[in-house]
Order: structure tokens, then C-alpha cells, then sequence
């Protein structure tokens, strides 16, 4: 996916709102038997004012929620290598290039999970562990058309607000272990990796999979 560059002044995030959490009473003992995790691509919304919505073919939409889905499964992956690297995460976590390239071979489509359970995802992937969820946004955050948006609409005027609901389920029993949802804010210079950023530092210093 191309990158661009944003030439737009940084604001930065900040959290809003109220932290839910969910940890398995035996989410140890899940962690302890978790060698491998696969991090799939989030269901993404980009929720545009109607009067944005008309400037946007349902085509481009898509696109964009596509688009976005694929930055923060990639964002997701760079944090647990970072940690791994520094020894604050020690299980193996699977390429998102590997992981959508085994689904797509099994004739599932990436952005469209949800008719399949985590233990017939997780079985297809040879993983323990699958992070999966949803994202929530009022504007994209690092796809092509955000820029769109931002020569539209005024990139400073609007607030880009984002909720992440992420799920943590064990492949073996379809058990979910770790529940996190979380509101954020930021400008629309904010892309996907600042958001994971915040999002990932947050919900890993407290879940049993990292030390």
C-alpha cells in the first residue's frame, strides 16, 4: 500500500471516554498455552457526515474502510515485533502478508469474518490466537482519500474521533480472553500507526499475553 506523506500539523491523540476491559478469569493459563497469535483485519467504518457522503461514491468508501483495515493489521503487527524485540512479548506473531494470504487461498474474503468462528479462522492460519474487531471512525486516517476530505472539509476544523473494540479469542475453544474497547481523539493528520500506538500501549500493559 502506497504511503503518503501528510503535510499536516500533528496534533496528536488523546484518550476520551471510558476504557473497557474484559481479561478471562483463566486468561493465564490461555496466555501460558499461546505460542503463535494472528492479527486479522479489523471491520472498519469511516463515518462521513452526509454532507461529506455525497462527495463519495459507496465504491470509494469501501475502499477507504478496506484501506484503513489493512494499515492498522500492519500497525498491529510492527507493535508486537517491537515488544518481542524487546522482550516484553514473547510469542510468535504471524506476517499480516501470511496471514491474508492464507485466508484469501481458503476462499475466505478478508474484510467480510464475519460468518466464520475464530477456531475456523485460527485452523486455517495454524495459530493459537486470533486478534480480531471493529474500528469506528469519523474520518480516515491514512488512506488517499482523507487528504480528499481534509481539501473538502478543513483539516484542522474537525475532530477525527476513532473506537477500537478489539478481541483476543483462543483458537482451540473459540474462548474469548481479552475484550478492550477504547475511545480516542485526534486531527486528521493522525494516521493509523499513531492511533495503535496509543491504542496497543494502553491494552498491552494489561493483558496476560505480554509481560
Amino acid at each position: 500500500m502506497k504511503k503518503l506523506s501528510l503535510l499536516l500539523l500533528f496534533i496528536g491523540m488523546s484518550a476520551i471516554g471510558q476504557t473497557k476491559l474484559y481479561v478471562h478469569p483463566n486468561a493465564d493459563k490461555y496466555a501460558a498455552n499461546t505460542k503463535s497469535i494472528a492479527i486479522l483485519p479489523l471491520d472498519v467504518q469511516v463515518k462521513l457526515r452526509p454532507k461529506q457522503l455525497k462527495d463519495f461514491s459507496p465504491e470509494q468508501i469501501v475502499s477507504m474502510e478496506k484501506s484503513e483495515a489493512l494499515d492498522i493489521q500492519k500497525g498491529m503487527h510492527s507493535w508486537f515485533l517491537t515488544r518481542k524485540k524487546r522482550g516484553s512479548f514473547t510469542k510468535d506473531v504471524q506476517s499480516p502478508a501470511r496471514t491474508n494470504a492464507l485466508l484469501t487461498k481458503a476462499g475466505i474474503d478478508i474484510h467480510d469474518l464475519a460468518a466464520y468462528t475464530p477456531s475456523e479462522i485460527g485452523k486455517i492460519l495454524e495459530v493459537d490466537c486470533v486478534v480480531m474487531g471493529t474500528f469506528e471512525t469519523s474520518k480516515p486516517m491514512s488512506d488517499a482519500a482523507g487528504i480528499a476530505v481534509a481539501a473538502l472539509f478543513g483539516a484542522f476544523a474537525a475532530t477525527n474521533s476513532a473506537v477500537c473494540n478489539l478481541d483476543f479469542y483462543n483458537v482451540a475453544d473459540d474462548e474469548l480472553v481479552v475484550n478492550y474497547l477504547k475511545k480516542v481523539n485526534g486531527s486528521l493528520g493522525t494516521d493509523a500507526q499513531d492511533l495503535i500506538n496509543i491504542l496497543m500501549r494502553k491494552v498491552t500493559r494489561r493483558i496476560p499475553y505480554t509481560n
